[in-house]
């Protein structure tokens, strides 16, 4: 099931999105043919993202009908196909945890202010 490398789920007691990056970029590089996240990273960004946003809006119908389990299951395909997206993109999941982490000094509302006008 896993490509060599990054622990499975089952080895892990506090599983982290690190390790889910880890997992993505092994699978991402695989030559397995039965792995669903080479067949998508091989699809191309365009794909991986449409996959993300078909999650998300998931996601938010089950937040609306406040189906507690379907919406933590969505949640984990949109954290999944974020990880894919930013693998295919060439973006370090350190980056956005960085970014994250600059903003925690301020409220959002003084962060959205401080953002370039669009």
């Amino acid at each position: 099931m896993r490509d060599a490398g990054p622990r499975t789920p089952s080895q892990m007691t506090d599983f982290t999105l690190e390790d889910l990056d880890a997992i993505v970029a092994a699978r991402a590089k695989s030559a397995d043919e039965k792995s669903y996240t080479r067949k998508l990273v091989n699809k191309g960004v365009a794909k991986c993202a449409k996959k993300l946003g078909e999650e998300a809006v998931e996601a938010a119908i089950a937040a609306v009908q406040q189906d507690r389990e379907e919406l933590t299951a969505e949640a984990a395909d949109v954290l999944y196909h974020l990880l894919v997206v930013l693998n295919v993109s060439n973006v370090p999941l350190r980056d956005v945890m960085k970014e994250l982490a600059s903003r925690t000094g301020q409220t959002g509302l003084e962060e959205k202010a401080s953002r370039p006008p669009e």
